[in-house]
């Protein structure tokens, strides 16, 4: 079933580059809609059937390349379903966000398929050369969509820019896998062998470089500072169907790269160095909510709150890692509220940078100050940003206020003075979001000079439609969070656990 799940999009996009090209493009779009309806109504039946005992669910193994030590092993267990289920949700919003698509939609439908078999891939991985491979090749599809679909010249040395930052972090990340695979006795890059025997305790430098490599090239990818540069230029020249991938998909890759590999299979490294963890996820957190309050770019905010919020992510796992003056069931909430937070911002972010493009389309730019009052003129719009808003900003009643709760109870055990740090980034974000409202949507109505001619159209159904359905999940995980909580919580102990040992 997984491997279905995995690959429908995949063939899809084959068949589709098979058929002759008179197709009309309205026809591609609501064939690319359908696969991921499909796509997502297979992992609800795989949710609805999971069985949150030990271990991977769902398991499937098949000989690669056994000289090696490679081969074709995927499964899900509470870290990667939810996963799994917010990329299948996050590309059927993109496949009717993109209903409207004009521009060279066969290669634009093809290039997102292929993409969503990549970032399926990779969330239920358990080889490292398979998880590797899936890395790297979500690279190179985010790179076209950037530089063919974004805005003019500056798309393509974004999308450049984006690569060789993002590649090179994986290529730290492969010499990682090749320090444990070397380590293991018999050599494999299996994940879930590797997390039983363990290789390199007792290591020091040896697992110290090591963990160094791996982290390094998922600190790139998730971003935290200073690996963050790419991110803003590669948000903000991006189509809007692009940012909300990136940043509600692509980025979780570098977080669950923590979860999944560094912590189970690194585990005294990640205990001796969690210290550094914590200070780079408070950092992250406070740098990304200051920088994100000084910009006057809307889409550009938004990137960098993403720097932000992915910041807690590694305040937790860290925190979780640093065992002297707390106890188990915090190290737990830690966990369990870093992967929330990563559900969590995948669904609100990508409302958000969807409705980025509603802007765009309407104005031709993300300049703040060249809009006022637009609510006056498009109050749908208006009320989606705002709820879009206060979701992000952690109010209760959304999940990013469970996340955030979790994760600074949990950490607070142990890490008081960097979770009291952390704690100043909700107030500035808060800052933030409620400015930029007031700059666009209040105030004497004032439209800019781009804005084409006959007036400003409010939000259109399928426009609407996936931002509203986002939040909708947000909230519902809000106010009732013990559906997914039931997931995550026996993986996020079984994992602390293992770095306990």
């Amino acid at each position: 079933m997984l491997s279905v799940v995995t690959f429908l999009p995949l063939l899809v996009c084959a068949v589709l580059l098979l058929l002759p090209r008179t197709l009309p493009d309205r026809a591609y779009l609501w064939i690319w809609t359908g696969t991921a309806a499909a796509d997502l109504a297979l992992v609800v039946a795989l949710w609805a059937g999971f069985d949150t005992g030990e271990g991977p669910r769902y398991e499937e193994r098949v000989r690669w390349i056994p000289s090696a030590g490679v081969g074709y092993h995927v499964g899900v267990d509470g870290l990667s379903l939810p996963l799994v289920a917010l990329t299948c949700l996050l590309f059927l919003a993109v496949a009717v966000f993109s209903l409207r698509e004009r521009r060279r939609v066969r290669a634009y439908v093809c290039l997102f398929l292929f993409l969503q078999t990549v970032c399926v891939g990779l969330f239920v991985a358990l080889d490292l050369i398979l998880f590797f491979v899936y890395f790297d090749l979500s690279i190179v599809a985010m790179f076209f969509v950037i530089a063919g679909w974004g805005h003019g010249e500056r798309a393509r040395a974004a999308a450049l820019k984006f690569f060789l930052y993002t590649f090179t972090g994986s290529l730290a990340l492969l010499l990682g896998f090749i320090g444990l695979y070397l380590a293991a006795d018999p050599h494999t890059f299996d994940i879930v062998d590797l997390t039983r025997a363990n290789p390199l305790a007792g290591r020091g430098t040896y697992a110290g470089l090591v963990l160094l490599a791996i982290g390094v090239g998922l600190a790139v990818k998730t971003p935290t500072v200073p690996f963050h540069t790419w991110l803003p230029p590669a948000h903000t020249d991006a189509p809007a169907t692009g940012s909300a991938i990136l940043a509600g998909v692509l980025l979780k890759m570098g977080t669950y790269g923590f979860v999944r590999i560094a912590m189970p299979l690194l585990p005294g490294s990640w205990r001796h160095y969690a210290l550094v963890i914590v200070v780079v996820g408070a950092v992250s957190v406070v740098y990304g909510a200051l920088v994100a309050l000084a910009q006057t770019d809307f889409k550009r905010m938004i990137a960098y709150t993403s720097v932000n919020h992915m910041g807690y992510v590694v305040l937790a796992v860290g925190a979780a890692g640093t065992l002297a003056g707390t106890d188990a069931q915090a190290r737990s909430l830690a966990v369990t509220g870093a992967v929330t937070q990563m559900v969590s911002h995948g669904l609100i972010t990508g409302a958000l940078f969807l409705l980025t493009g509603v802007l765009y389309d309407r104005g031709r730019t993300y300049a703040m100050d060249a809009y006022s009052g637009l609510a006056a003129h498009t109050p749908r719009f208006a009320a989606v940003t705002a709820v879009a808003a206060f979701a992000a900003l952690g109010i209760p009643g959304f999940s990013g206020f469970i996340a955030e709760f979790q994760i600074l109870t949990g950490s607070l055990a142990s890490q008081t003075i960097a979770t009291a740090v952390a704690l100043t980034g909700i107030v500035i974000t808060a800052a933030l979001f409620l400015t930029a409202l007031r700059r666009v949507f209040l105030g004497t109505p004032r439209l800019p000079d781009t804005m084409p001619a006959g007036g400003v159209a409010d939000l259109r159904g399928t426009e609407a439609w996936p931002t509203v359905i986002l939040l909708a999940v947000a909230l519902v995980i809000g106010v009732a969070p013990r559906w997914l909580l039931d997931v995550i919580e026996p993986a996020g102990r079984a994992l602390t656990g293992l770095v306990a040992r």
